[in-house]
């Protein structure tokens, strides 16, 4: 079984808007609309699991049943980080799950996962374990010497930009959750899945990106979120 987990917990603080950016409407649809849509699409994906802010659970059923997103079976509470929501998340599946279930973690404000994205994830975890998409880093990057000069940089050709979806064997999912909180490891602010499981001392394996895969966080991305969806590829274009 492959069920994604969504994390649609966070109030949104930096979008500055009166309600959580997961639940604005972009051309009368919510975000989280959106992001579900892409995995009730996709023939592969089970069910879906949503963490959801706590307060909202209602008027995310709601939408689901609006936009008929069927594969949505269960609504969770989040917790005060993220990284409290994807744990409550997968505890809340240990009576449902298998040890070799995939469950895809994903971030509810990005709305745009390509098919693609989500097969090779799903189809790199089935083989490896685990699947984190990713994105070769086309700028360069200095380190800092003092706050106005360097004299060194990282070549751009050993770094990757990692973001979600993220796909993890059940069985190893909440094991590390488990030992990250009971132990402190992993945890701290500014952290996901794919850190704590390095922070354990695992081993991550890449998987294919986009970049459309963008994350709404300031309303910049929203604009830009809005130009994706109505963009028409040229015929032209390979």
């Amino acid at each position: 079984m492959n069920i994604a987990l969504i994390i649609a917990g966070g109030s949104g603080q930096r979008m500055n808007q009166d309600i959580p950016k997961q639940f604005l409407n972009v051309y009368d649809k919510p975000v989280i609309v959106y992001t579900l849509e892409c995995f009730q699409r996709h023939p592969e994906i089970d069910a879906i699991e949503v963490v959801c802010l706590e307060g909202w659970e209602g008027i995310l059923q709601a939408y689901a049943k609006q936009f008929n997103v069927d594969k949505l079976k269960w609504v969770v509470p989040g917790g005060a980080s993220a990284q409290e929501s994807i744990r409550n998340g997968v505890l809340h599946l240990k009576d449902i799950c298998s040890a070799g279930d995939i469950v895809v973690v994903h971030d509810g404000i990005r709305p745009l996962v390509d098919d693609f994205v989500l097969s090779d994830v799903l189809i790199t975890c089935q083989k490896h374990g685990n699947a984190v998409t990713s994105m070769p880093y086309n700028e360069q990057i200095f380190v800092m010497d003092d706050a106005e000069t360097t004299t060194r940089y990282i070549p751009r050709d050993t770094l990757r930009r990692v973001s979600t979806p993220q796909a993890y064997r059940y069985e190893k999912l909440l094991w590390a959750y488990e030992k990250a909180f009971a132990e402190g490891i992993g945890i701290q602010s500014s952290t996901y899945t794919n850190t704590l499981m390095v922070d354990l001392g695992e081993k991550l394996y890449f998987a294919a990106g986009s970049e459309k895969n963008i994350k709404l966080t300031t309303k910049d991305d929203l604009e830009m979120f809005k130009c994706y969806i109505k963009m028409e590829k040229d015929a032209w274009l390979k």
